[in-house]
């Protein structure tokens, strides 16, 4: 199965924009669909984005539409989530995930995860 790699997290002002990179080895990357989960001081981790191992379903979180994208390059074993407009309220680790294929919100449906990677928004 495939390992994950977070990158791309740091300290950016509010308004700013971010692109995190995932990059995976040891598996086949196109047979996994990838998920975009972040944790909060003191919160819950929750869902961001998730893209399906063809690309062919997106979703976001409504907290974050139309401001971050979810998106992989299949060729590069890599998927990236390209953040916009940058809030306070975003600051977070933010881990990628992977599952067999298909899509998901849900937490408990991945079994892969990276180790996380800070963002830092200041107002």
């Amino acid at each position: 199965q495939v390992t994950l790699v977070e990158s791309g997290g740091g300290l950016v002002q509010a308004g700013g924009s971010l692109r995190l990179s995932c990059a995976a080895s040891g598996g086949t990357f196109s047979h996994y669909a990838l998920g975009w989960f972040r944790q909060a001081p003191g919160k819950d981790r929750e869902f961001v984005a998730t893209i399906s191992w063809h690309s062919g379903t997106t979703f976001v979180d409504g907290s974050v539409k139309g401001r971050f994208t979810i998106s992989r390059d299949n060729a590069k074993n890599t998927a990236y989530l390209q953040m916009n407009s940058l809030k306070p309220e975003d600051t977070a680790v933010y881990y990628c995930a992977a599952r067999q294929m298909i899509a998901s919100t849900l937490q408990n449906d991945y079994n892969i995860w990276g180790q996380g990677t800070q963002v830092t928004v200041s107002s």
